[in-house]
């Protein structure tokens, strides 16, 4: 099972200032670096995740993420279309897959992944999404679909919205802006840790 609070960050450096508030669970988002960087960032990120007893998940980079021996990889539909899922696995490495719509849905769960995420769940300035919202009700909808599968929410979830989603169904909420865009993004984050394992409890 994935921890509930899934945060979503651009640096080893932001993995750190997590991993000093307690967060479990981590992904890293490298975005339009030079290899090298990325590659230098993943492996930061996985020293410090592996002291933490922390985990990590590498966005896209799936082919750094094995010569890295890391042991989890976020991929989006178009990464699919060039991922070597079989390489990925024979790694032991564990995927989460990107869905939007149902045939994205039916594509990975094909793959048979080890997560499913669903997305944008509210409006986000992240990034310019081809689809709209998708709301609550189909967080509900995904997990009857997907079953035991982990269901992770994301797209514009605040800690305010938090409760709802998991209310909803979903087994984490992923989230980005409301740590990274927060005026004082360490507390925001221990208060995401405090809410969600009081959750769990």
């Amino acid at each position: 099972m994935l921890d509930r609070f899934y945060p979503i960050v651009d640096s080893a450096d932001w993995v750190a200032r997590l991993l000093t508030c307690g967060v479990r669970l981590v992904q890293l988002r490298v975005k339009d670096q030079p290899i090298e960087d990325v590659r230098r960032e993943i492996r930061t990120a996985r020293t410090l995740c592996l002291a933490a007893g922390a985990e990590l998940i590498v966005n896209d980079y799936w082919q750094e993420a094995i010569d890295l021996s890391c042991t989890h990889v976020h991929l989006g539909q178009g990464d699919l279309d060039i991922a070597d899922v079989a390489m990925i696995r024979g790694a032991n490495i564990k995927i989460g897959i990107s869905t939007h719509d149902e045939a994205e849905l039916t594509r990975a769960l094909a793959l048979k992944p080890d997560y499913i995420a669903l997305g944008p769940i509210y409006p986000t300035i992240l990034k310019a999404m081809t689809f709209a919202p998708q709301g609550l009700d189909r967080i509900g909808e995904w997990k009857k679909k997907i079953g035991a599968i982990p269901l992770v929410a994301i797209g514009g979830i605040t800690l305010e919205r938090a409760p709802g989603v998991f209310a909803a169904g979903a087994d984490s909420a992923a989230a980005v802006t409301d740590i990274t865009l927060n005026a004082d993004p360490e507390t925001r984050a221990r208060a995401w840790v405090a809410a969600t394992r009081l959750e769990e409890g």
